[in-house]
């Protein structure tokens, strides 16, 4: 992985919601979410059942300079919605290039709340990637919606192994160009 100078995470808005770097105080409602099994399965890092602690040690790990990627939070407070209502993460790879990935709480599924998380954060850039990558696991095909949407580009098939599943799991990946 390359290691590049970590920047100040910018604020992104969107018409529902801000994306704001991660705090302490979000590991309350981010437990209560990734608690869910079915958020958990959806992910390839979110173990199941939750084990104390990991969500702070998430949160530290993504406040810390030599971060492996950089976390947003979906705060929907400014706009009468909850403060915590998914996650949006980009971590740096080789050639100005990063891989997105992203949740939303089971209580705002089916609510495009991801399409417009995904869509603010290419439009916003931040890590000024020329190319942006995803993957999804071949049963959410709602997640995998959201990168068509988006203007992502199937790429192929592969597997992940997903830790709340522990096993290998089949993916969708896919590429979106950014000029």
């Amino acid at each position: 992985m390359i290691q590049e100078a970590i920047l100040a995470q910018p604020v992104i808005e969107a018409e529902r919601f801000t994306l704001r770097p991660l705090r302490r105080s979000d590991a309350g409602l981010m437990s209560l979410y990734t608690a869910d099994k079915r958020l958990a399965e959806g992910t390839r890092t979110i173990p199941h059942p939750l084990p104390p602690g990991a969500t702070e040690a998430y949160i530290a790990r993504s406040l810390t300079e030599k971060r492996p990627e950089d976390v947003w939070v979906m705060d929907g407070s400014a706009h009468g919605l909850a403060e915590v209502l998914g996650v949006v993460s980009l971590s740096h790879m080789e050639r100005a290039q990063s891989e997105i990935k992203y949740w939303v709480a089971p209580a705002f599924w089916n609510t495009g709340l991801a399409s417009e998380a995904v869509a603010a954060m290419v439009a916003a850039n931040p890590h000024k990637a020329r190319t942006l990558f995803a993957e999804v696991f071949q049963d959410n095909t709602g997640s995998a919606r959201v990168l068509t949407n988006c203007g992502f580009d199937y790429l192929g098939d592969a597997e992940a192994f997903s830790v709340a599943r522990n096993t290998m799991v089949p993916t969708w990946t896919y590429v979106k160009k950014i000029a």
